[in-house]
């Protein structure tokens, strides 16, 4: 009996490794867009995220509109083969069903391929009535490059009849020549179905520039929308959307930087109407989307899965800022350049604040978490550390007070308390908040420590979402009226989640945490 026990097990035990030896590279495939790995690899310890959209390698920046072709979402993005050494992006290409899992296509506009230099940020469409010549359904991206005359920011087209895997360049001189301007860039195309004909959207130093084509080749100019207050704008978009009210509004964004003003480096944003040739805004001052230290370049696109195209869109952006894009401890690791998860907004309609862009995480996330603990009322005075470790989870919770100073969660928390990064409500100062002072980030300045917004402490209770991953942190408050994205560096082994308060007790109510494991 022994023998034939031992024999069993032996047997038993073969199966599950061969099983674990088929199963474990295809798990790290899924939450690994870059690519797979040996399972020595697997092993060690990485900053590599574990549920984001993470560079292959050297380095990422701006995302280029997704659009959906063939079945799949194409994403085009910055991308630098020579880093560190030497400078020069080209147009990296990946595709996707769900928005989560990404597979590797290449580079798709190669840099220095023409006597224009390297292709910057622009957008691509698919031209399904052939206007620019080349066939029905060919993709054309009208791409920024610095041009051979000088280095002038000039617009150059580039298409592809392979369904997106190569671009060819049209020709060797610009589609849209430089009107005089040191800032000409970041072309967002869109096709006005009402007065069928192209319409773009230009970054032109703190103007947006609004022009029309028929073919794509020839461009008019149509109005500038002149911006106040938050520095030099870039990655423009425009699009229209249904408002929970049924009313269609359009939306003007662009990506720009508030700082001196106390506002955020992000994606601002106007409601209001579009002619057909100017954008006419409802207020002067922008709205944010997202007010972390890092959601930058963002772009928006339609479901390509929905057939109604205007009750929602989806967004994501570079999870990077300029101030300190090169620090960063996956270096060590290879590679620097990582993207917001994609996220789905909608505009909503309130009495006091007009319309307003509200996000959440894509519902295809829900599909990838691999394990659950709930909790039930945790009444909460002081610290209440959780029995819950992890570095990649979704973490959701309803708080309410009767009088207190602050309540939140202290998240990557080392085991003597003494690391972590903070989210919370301050009902002193009336503001929501993201704290990463004591933990390891980008910063060395001091400067860019703790996200504020508004919050109104009157209703003595916040709903809060919160996805953390390897080395971010994205904030989701009160149903995505506001949010936060910012990029944190905790030590590994940091896992820990605590509750807290101070200045009196709060309830921790339908606290959730749901895990994304490799």
């Amino acid at each position: 009996m022994k023998n034939i026990a031992s024999k069993s097990i032996w047997i038993r035990s073969i199966v599950v490794i061969v099983g674990l030896s088929i199963l474990l590279p295809i798990g790290w495939s899924l939450y690994h867009p870059a690519k797979s790995e040996s399972l020595e690899t697997q092993k060690r310890p990485t900053y590599r995220a574990s549920y984001h959209f993470t560079v292959p390698d050297k380095w990422k920046n701006d995302p280029q509109r997704p659009i959906y072709f063939d079945g799949k979402y194409h994403y085009y993005y910055l991308y630098n083969r020579d880093y560190p050494k030497k400078n020069g992006t080209e147009w990296r290409h990946a595709t996707s069903t769900d928005l989560v899992h990404w597979k590797d296509e290449g580079v798709a506009i190669p840099k220095y391929t023409n006597p224009n230099g390297d292709p910057w940020s622009g957008s691509v469409v698919i031209d399904d009535n052939n206007t620019a010549g080349f066939g029905k359904g060919t993709l054309v991206a009208i791409v920024t490059q610095p041009s051979a005359d000088g280095g002038k920011q000039e617009q150059f087209l580039w298409y592809s009849t392979d369904k997106g895997k190569t671009f060819t360049s049209y020709r060797n001189k610009p589609v849209m020549s430089n009107p005089g301007t040191k800032d000409f860039r970041d072309p967002k195309i869109i096709r006005d179905i009402q007065r069928n004909q192209w319409m773009m959207v230009m970054a032109e130093g703190t103007k947006i520039g609004f022009y029309e084509s028929d073919n794509l080749k020839d461009w008019r100019y149509t109005s500038g929308f002149q911006t106040e207050n938050i520095g030099l704008v870039e990655c423009p978009d425009l699009y229209q959307m249904r408002a929970d009210d049924g009313s269609y509004q359009w939306i003007l964004g662009v990506s720009a930087n508030s700082k001196s003003t106390g506002g955020p480096n992000t994606y601002a944003y106007w409601t209001g109407d579009f002619n057909g040739e100017a954008f006419l805004p409802d207020r002067s001052e922008p709205e944010w989307l997202d007010y972390g230290f890092d959601w930058y370049g963002a772009v928006t696109f339609e479901d390509g899965k929905d057939k109604d195209k205007y009750s929602h869109r989806y967004a994501l952006a570079w999870m990077n800022n300029w101030d300190y894009a090169h620090n960063t401890p996956t270096l060590k690791e290879g590679f620097n350049g990582m993207d917001s998860i994609v996220r789905q907004i909608r505009l909503k309609h309130t009495a006091d604040a007009g319309y307003r862009l509200v996000s959440q995480p894509i519902k295809a996330l829900e599909q990838f978490q691999t394990s659950t603990e709930s909790f039930g009322q945790i009444k909460v005075e002081g610290a209440h550390p959780l029995p819950v470790a992890g570095d990649a989870y979704q973490l959701e919770a309803d708080v309410s007070w009767s009088m207190i100073k602050n309540a939140g969660f202290r998240l990557r928390e080392s085991a003597d308390g003494k690391r972590h990064v903070d989210v919370g409500v301050s009902v002193d100062g009336q503001y929501s908040y993201v704290n990463r002072a004591n933990t390891g980030q980008p910063d060395q300045s001091g400067k860019y420590i703790e996200n504020r917004a508004p919050f109104d402490a009157t209703k003595k209770n916040v709903h809060l979402k919160i996805l953390v991953d390897k080395t971010s942190i994205e904030v989701f408050v009160d149903d995505g009226e506001v949010a936060y994205s910012s990029l944190i560096f905790p030590r590994l082994e940091d896992q820990g989640i605590t509750l807290f308060t101070d200045g009196g007790p709060a309830i921790f109510n339908n606290v959730v945490i749901k895990h994304f494991n490799r």
